[in-house]
């Protein structure tokens, strides 16, 4: 089985190299962008040329965004994909952010393409540092697991950890649905310019969603459709 690893904090993000520790030595091809395309959505490249730098055998540095890093990955790369993981981003993708995030915007990217994904996020708690070791066993259990679950064509899961503070009880897989409450809209204003200081950690949760269940300390995971 080869499995593409993409993210969308750039190929040379810790989260990337975390992936590939939890992927445990699997038949993978880094397929990722060259520069940092964090909170990009879908966005894809059609009217410019994207540049390709090719630094090994199995690892690709496309100047694009995550979705195009899947298009030319599973066309041009490696046409026998047959899993897209992507992360191990550094922030939290729950709920809505899965309509802002390139980290999920490429695995969505792969099921268009019927090709089944994963996305991982690690929910970052008042810019405290992450833990990437751990972030690393988190995610080779979660695919332990989840590689082995069938998927709906067009399905792919979308999986958040949490930030675990010292002494906290060790994280449950949790299944769950998105929280549908928007993300806090604030700005401090100074003249004409708008600076965006909404507090990612007070948006509203509902119960039992995949918000609520990473802030409280498990590993939220949603099954989502294209």
């Amino acid at each position: 089985m080869t499995f593409i690893l993409t993210n969308d904090d750039g190929i040379d993000a810790p989260g990337i190299q975390a992936l590939v520790k939890a992927v445990n030595g699997r038949n993978a091809i880094i397929a990722a962008p060259k520069y940092h395309q964090s909170g990009c959505g879908h966005q894809v490249t059609t009217t410019s040329p994207i540049q390709l730098q090719q630094r090994s055998d199995t690892e690709y540095a496309i100047a694009g965004t995550p979705a195009d890093c899947v298009r030319i990955a599973i066309t041009q790369i490696c046409q026998d994909i047959k899993f897209v993981l992507s992360g191990i981003n550094a922030g939290g993708n729950l709920g809505v952010d899965v309509y802002i995030s390139g980290t999920v915007a490429a695995v969505r990217e792969a099921a268009m393409h019927g090709i089944p994904g994963i996305a991982i996020s690690h929910y970052r708690k008042a810019r405290q540092n992450f833990d990437w070791d751990l972030a690393a066993k988190l995610t080779a259990e979660i695919l332990t697991d989840l590689l082995h679950r069938p998927l709906e064509p067009g399905s792919f899961w979308n999986v958040n950890l949490p930030h675990l503070q010292p002494g906290e009880p060790y994280p449950e897989l949790v299944f769950c649905q998105p929280c549908t409450k928007p993300l806090p809209v604030n700005y401090r204003i100074d003249g004409n310019e708008f600076y965006y200081v909404g507090e990612y950690g007070k948006r509203d949760r509902t119960p039992g969603s995949d918000v609520d269940v990473c802030f409280s300390g498990n590993i939220a995971v949603t099954q989502l459709k294209v």
